[in-house]
């Protein structure tokens, strides 16, 4: 019986780069499973329920308390206004009235706060009021 023994030499830096490489590749794959399993989870998280009715949000400009109304039932949004423009506000600011029927609209169309296009002419104005249908909208979330 003769046996041949093979010696192998594996040198500690190959060792190290071998544990390196599956470490990273197992960060990798788990990277990739979240991203794509958490996709799943914002799809059916697009499509939420409220409770039907109408909720209010406070906007303060200038010591003048604009209430946002959101008009919502079980599964849409139905409208969106400022329920106490009077006239000397609306003078006052004039970007008011137009700013909310134009977000209104892209948000009644889109059912989403997501990707709405703010005007050029008065984006900070735009951003107030969203971000007062935003909490309005918090408040209509069922449960």
């Amino acid at each position: 019986m003769s046996s041949k023994t093979k010696i192998i030499v594996l040198h500690m830096r190959e060792i190290i780069y071998t544990a390196i490489f599956a470490v990273l590749g197992i960060v990798i794959i788990c990277l990739l499973f979240f991203m794509f399993s958490s996709g799943e989870k914002k799809q059916s998280a697009g499509k939420k329920k409220y409770a039907p009715g109408i909720y209010t949000s406070t906007v303060t400009l200038n010591n003048t308390n604009l209430e946002v109304e959101v008009a919502v039932d079980k599964e849409k949004i139905n409208s969106i206004r400022i329920s106490n423009l009077d006239e000397t506000v609306a003078a006052m600011y004039p970007l008011i009235q137009p700013t909310i029927e134009e977000i209104a609209e892209q948000v009644c169309e889109s059912q989403s706060l997501d990707n709405i296009r703010l005007s050029e002419d008065n984006p900070y104005t735009s951003q107030i009021l969203l971000n007062a249908i935003d909490e309005a909208l918090k408040k209509a979330v069922a449960s």
